[in-house]
């Protein structure tokens, strides 16, 4: 069974809003025949709309569909521009495929390298003995290769077909990469009595759209089907790189693509009935799948002693809590992120061992002999993407959960993989997106958009004196909530005190932390307190001025948003808070130069709010920052604002204080 799209099947979704904006060309030239290469693009030394990339797709052709057998396949010609040393990455090569049951296989791969050789282009093939196949899991694997005798200038090619055993396997196709693209082309042809919802994102004008029908028949006797085949061509030029952003979803939810989802087949003119265009339909599915809906009700070993103590307990919460608690503190995920499980239930908990859904259908399954109301979900990881409500697709899902209604409104998230997951809290990284429940017994199987409306908060609370040397004594008391403090344990247990230590001092020499204690480390209920006593060199200070920025130790260090442009939208996960509060002891015989001004600034629409209140007296300072960011998202056309007004907050939070001697 294909565990990416399962059993998915059968509805074609027009693709009008492609259609009206593509700019056919037919005239286009775009690719070369395998081998034969232009001197001009050995050549060439920089990609022509993007001037710093390392490397350039040069073209990228694929084509799509089915033959006459109704076997489906994926033939792919690819070639890349090596400009650079620091390109060569990129000829290292990775194909993943679904090798489960044969469902997928690659073909007639071919790979070479061409230089230029005084003056003529020189081929180096790849030796087939160097690729190899890597198995990821029991369904999914990899042809890996590095291609040979690549430098800088050098131009890489490979291509191969892709068979596929199913007919819902419809591969996407993505005309942006990480690299800058000149020319991506993606051909399709179907017969016309299959139909497929359309997923697109596509945000330029297409160089290439054509779509032309042709007779065909399919069978023999009485069952010969007669039939049109429907073949489009979709084409895209200049497409520029997708560059990772500050607080930007996965790259799969901004790149321009293409995918296609078979929802109905019709033989013969008579309509076959679809197993997948609900979600209730693709809950039936998981339910009934043998790697996850037949893991639900698996015996483990000894599972009296959790199952017998979560009884005892006197609210279901307390349950929850103690299950949750035991799973997660006994079982080490392996990193892998799946809706299925790999070796099972069973074997994952004698192991103590597996990955994300044999880890969370452990948790469910405990939950469920304790007499909570549990059911299992799958979700989508903020790195793999977020999930399209209407698109309703299994394989936009990677890793299962627990979802535990709790009534009035309120309901938990179950992700036992994170050591430092929270058993009332959403972890962070399945925010603003949506999971699929599955309630076979009442056979319901519905959305639920995961999010939090509660603003997470961060306090710091700084004391210190000023000395007449240009020094500052201090502590600073950190208080960390909600995924702030998730996110302080990860780091400190996974780096280690030295390295966390430096992470706080944010590498600035002219600071040092003498001591560094935490509290609630084991209390997930409570805020994780770091107290910290520190000594600061104010540099740039002389015998007449002292300097001092009091932003220290927040998370607010530097803004996130420098560049003047912007090209995927913002999502900060969650609403925030921010809270900074300062007190100095300033050195007698010096005073203030200016008091820095109270100020309140406010974004357009008030989504964010930045105050900063200053006082002296009786020598000392005190000041306090406020950051209330409101909105958890905002789209890229609203960046130049956010732009301003981030550029103009981290102005006020790191203006320095002058002290002049009186």
């Amino acid at each position: 069974m294909n565990k990416t799209i399962a059993a998915i099947a059968f509805c074609i979704a027009p693709f009008l809003s492609l259609a009206q904006s593509a700019e056919t060309n037919s005239n286009y030239v775009a690719a070369q025949p395998f081998g034969k290469v232009e001197v001009a693009d050995l050549e060439l030394k920089s990609c022509d709309f993007e001037k710093d990339a390392n490397a350039e797709v040069l073209f990228d052709i694929g084509s799509a569909g089915y033959d006459p057998n109704m076997d489906l396949s994926l033939d792919r010609h690819k070639r890349i521009k090596i400009f650079n040393i620091n390109g060569k990455d990129n000829a290292n090569i990775r194909i993943e495929f679904y090798s489960g049951n044969r469902l997928e296989y690659i073909n007639g791969l071919q790979a070479q390298t061409i230089n230029l050789v005084d003056g003529k282009p020189e081929i180096t093939k790849l030796d087939k003995k160097l690729i190899y196949t890597e198995q990821i899991d029991k369904n999914r694997s990899a042809l890996v290769f590095s291609m040979p005798n690549v430098k800088a200038g050098s131009i890489i090619e490979y291509k191969y077909s892709l068979r596929s055993n199913s007919l819902n396997n419809f591969p996407d196709w993505y005309f942006q990469s990480k690299l800058p693209t000149r020319y991506s082309e993606f051909k399709t042809y179907v017969p016309d009595f299959m139909t497929f919802q359309i997923n697109a994102h596509v945000e330029q004008p297409l160089v290439k759209y054509s779509a032309k029908s042709e007779g065909r028949s399919y069978g023999t006797g009485t069952n010969l089907i007669s039939y049109s085949l429907e073949t489009t061509y979709r084409a895209l030029a200049n497409v520029p790189s997708l560059p990772d952003e500050a607080y930007m979803t996965a790259s799969a939810d901004n790149l321009q693509k293409i995918a296609h989802q078979l929802t109905a087949v019709r033989p013969l003119g008579t309509y076959s009935p679809s197993y997948s265009d609900s979600w209730a339909k693709v809950g039936g599915i998981l339910a009934d799948d043998e790697d996850f809906g037949s893991q639900l009700k698996r015996k483990l070993a000894n599972e009296e002693v959790l199952i017998t103590k979560a009884k005892s307990l006197k609210t279901d919460d307390q349950k929850i809590q103690y299950l949750f608690n035991e799973v997660r503190n006994s079982m080490k995920w392996n990193g892998v992120d799946r809706w299925y499980t790999n070796d099972g239930t069973v074997k994952a908990w004698e192991k103590k061992a597996g990955n994300s859904a044999e880890i969370n259908i452990i948790l469910y399954h405990l939950l469920k002999k304790a007499d909570v109301k549990a059911f299992p979900m799958v979700v989508s990881t903020r790195e793999h993407g977020k999930v399209v409500p209407y698109f309703t697709f299994l394989y936009q899902f990677n890793r299962a959960v627990v979802y535990v209604p709790m009534g009035e409104g309120k309901s938990y998230i179950l992700d036992a993989t994170g050591k430092y997951n929270q058993y009332n809290e959403t972890p962070y990284d399945l925010l603003n997106s949506s999971g699929l429940y599955i309630d076979k017994e009442n056979e319901k199987y519905d959305i639920v958009m995961l999010q939090r409306d509660d603003a997470v908060r961060q306090v710091v609370m700084l004391k210190g004196e000023v000395t007449n040397d240009g020094k500052l004594d201090g502590n600073a008391q950190i208080s960390s909530f909600s995924y702030n403090r998730v996110n302080a344990l990860n780091r400190y247990k996974d780096d280690g005190e030295k390295k966390y230590t430096d992470y706080l001092r944010d590498n600035n020499n002219a600071l040092n932390i003498s001591s560094l204690k935490l509290e609630n480390t084991e209390v997930d209920s409570l805020p994780l307190v770091q107290n910290v006593n520190f000594k600061l060199d104010l540099t740039g200070s002389d015998e007449n001025y002292i300097y001092f920025v009091p932003n220290m130790f927040s998370a607010l260090k530097a803004n996130p948003f420098l560049s003047e442009n912007r090209r995927t939208d913002i999502d900060f996960g969650y609403k925030k808070s921010y809270t900074i509060i300062g007190s100095y002891k300033l050195p007698a015989n010096y005073k203030l130069d200016a008091l820095p001004k109270n100020v309140t600034l406010k974004m357009p629409d008030e989504s964010i709010l930045f105050r900063r209140v200053a006082s002296a007296e009786n020598g000392m300072l005190m000041i306090r920052y406020q950051i209330d960011q409101k909105a958890i998202s905002y789209g890229r056309d609203i960046y130049p604002m956010v732009h301003e007004f981030y550029k103009k907050m981290y102005e006020m939070l790191n203006e320095q204080i002058v002290l002049k001697k009186s």
